[in-house]
């Protein structure tokens, strides 16, 4: 193989029809659009439009509630941690915060921290650092002799100072 001779597969390009050049082109004259109406000029947008009707999307009842005040939070269940430690993806011996779950793979996202709770049991004697926890889960912990500290969620930096 040369570096001349690359090239892409038959069908990987498809070269753009240029409508509207002369009937010799087979897409002359009304460029493939049909005969007149809204749809065969420039610049229509009728997605939802159902002719005057009230279209479909607004007959339909408004659902659901997006909490602004609502904290996202990566749930973990001490189940879980349990079998990371067994398996040596998670240090026990350290304290375990939203980083080290993070990079063991336990904590998908939560952009205020972690939140642990009491799924599963824990053996291990663990200190955990998190943004928040379940009774269950802290008496589990306690009961294994490890301790829970829970400490306040990460603060968003006003963007607009007074």
């Amino acid at each position: 193989m040369k570096l001349n001779d690359i090239r892409d597969n038959s069908g990987a390009r498809k070269n753009r029809i240029r409508v509207g050049r002369g009937i010799g082109s087979g897409k002359g004259k009304t460029g493939g659009r049909g005969q007149k109406g809204q749809k065969s000029r420039s610049g229509v947008a009728i997605k939802g439009f159902e002719g005057g009707q009230m279209p479909l999307h607004m007959r339909l009842p408004k659902r659901g509630f997006n909490n602004p005040f609502g904290k996202d939070y990566a749930e973990v269940n001490i189940g879980m941690v349990q079998k990371f430690i067994d398996a040596k993806k998670l240090d026990g011996k350290k304290v375990v915060d939203h980083e080290a779950l993070q990079a063991a793979g336990l904590a998908r996202g939560g952009k205020d921290g972690v939140r642990l709770l009491g799924k599963g049991e824990i053996k291990a004697k663990v200190s955990f650092k998190v943004a928040g926890a379940s009774k269950g889960a802290i008496e589990a912990v306690e009961k294994a002799g490890g301790k829970v500290e829970v400490i306040a969620p990460k603060q968003a930096e006003k963007a607009d100072a007074e």
